[in-house]
């Protein structure tokens, strides 16, 4: 008799693996400070740390459209734990190791950014290939997990600091890489299935030649922007704009937002199957647009908070709320377009800081006006949505 799978083991196993993405992201710039003081590192070095990470995983999330279905899902995943872990205790390691510290940490940062990107592209089609009856609300319960993370990273980094002092941060490298080598080993035994076979999967130039998926594509660009936009300049804008204490910054800026960015996506996870996606993720973008005109617009602190901190609740749902449509509308749109989709999302996590940093600095570094432009994304996600809810009912009025 054959043994029943349980795929709630490969749902833990994804979920950790948020969490190393979470980690991969967020850990090395808790130690930027440290960098520079300790390392000598200048502010122009230790700005290219995260422009290394994100272009490394915007790479990856481009050339695993090509080489996943060909090596399998499992070698790929269990690749993307492991080369997370070493990346993590290389940036304890390679720092003294080479010549230059900062080329030490830019190699340890390509390795685990690797990881990072390869987990981008696996964890949504291998969660969605299982055999689960509420994909949507899965989906979104799963993508909570990389905001518990970046908490727990965040607090937990900080609590050890207190407790050890940042002398001892190598140490803390390596704890943090115990997680994606612990899970290397959930996936190794986990049952993983193929979202489509391999012969029936679209390739991406015949994805690249469908109007809805680059419809569907402005979706995931303008949902990393929208949510990565707030996120990365939340701490910045709340100390520099609204004039309020670091300390208040930092947990009133990126760890608040993450916070109830994860309340949002678990509260959908367990609520989708009573909400319309579409519907639902309209009156989250304007939302979003919402948060951002009153952070930008205000001139009072506890308005701009508010702003910032309801925007971690609106854009909660529209990276996996993005997948989940084009999994239905798309669904033999396989690896290639899951990591089509990820290298989307990734770009608008690039664009949006990008244009908020640009723009403020054009206007002598103000920060409102930033965010103000970056209203944008959130907005056009809106027309992208109705432009699609009015292409279904075409459809359906010609059948």
């Amino acid at each position: 008799m054959e043994k029943q799978k349980d795929y709630g083991l490969t749902l833990i196993a994804c979920y950790l693996g948020f969490v190393t993405q979470a980690i991969a992201a967020n850990f090395a710039p808790l130690l930027f400070t440290t960098f520079k003081d300790r390392y000598g590192l200048s502010l122009d070095q230790i700005a290219l740390i995260p422009l290394v990470f994100f272009m490394t995983q915007l790479i990856t999330d481009y050339a695993a459209a090509s080489f996943v279905d060909k090596i399998g899902y499992r070698k790929c995943v269990v690749a993307s734990q492991l080369l997370s872990a070493f990346g993590l205790m290389a940036l304890a390691l390679f720092i003294d190791l080479f010549g230059s510290p900062f080329i030490g940490i830019l190699c340890a940062v390509v390795m685990y950014a690797v990881g990072s990107g390869l987990i981008e592209v696996l964890i949504s089609p291998i969660v969605e290939a299982c055999p689960f009856e509420n994909k949507e609300g899965t989906m979104s319960l799963l993508h909570s997990f990389y905001c518990w993370g970046s908490v727990a990273v965040i607090f937990g980094s900080t609590l050890f600091f207190m407790a050890f002092g940042l002398k001892h941060w190598k140490i803390l490298s390596f704890l943090w890489a115990l997680i994606p080598l612990y899970n290397a080993f959930n996936f190794i035994s986990c049952p993983i299935e193929h979202l489509v076979d391999e012969d029936e999967s679209m390739s991406i130039g015949a994805l690249l030649k469908m109007p809805l998926f680059w419809l569907l594509q402005l979706l995931m660009v303008c949902s990393g922007s929208s949510e990565i936009a707030m996120s990365q300049w939340a701490s910045a804008f709340t100390e520099l704009a609204l004039g309020v204490n670091k300390t208040v910054g930092d947990l009133a800026g990126p760890c608040l937002f993450a916070v109830l960015m994860g309340i949002s996506r678990a509260y959908y996870g367990n609520h989708s199957q009573k909400l319309d996606l579409q519907k639902t993720m309209i009156g989250c973008g304007l939302l979003c647009v919402a948060c951002y005109l009153l952070a930008s617009l205000t001139k009072s602190p506890v308005p701009g908070l508010l702003g910032c901190c309801l925007c971690g609740v609106s854009v909660g749902i529209m990276w996996p709320g993005t997948i989940s449509i084009s999994s239905s509308k798309i669904p033999k749109g396989g690896t290639a377009m899951f990591a089509l989709l990820a290298l989307g999302g990734d770009l608008g996590g690039s664009l949006g800081p990008t244009i908020v940093g640009t723009i403020s600095n054009a206007f002598g570094g103000d920060l409102k006006i930033g965010l103000l432009c970056s209203a944008i994304f959130p907005l056009l996600l809106v027309a992208g949505l109705i432009v699609l809810n009015k292409t279904e009912r075409a459809d359906d009025e010609t059948l």
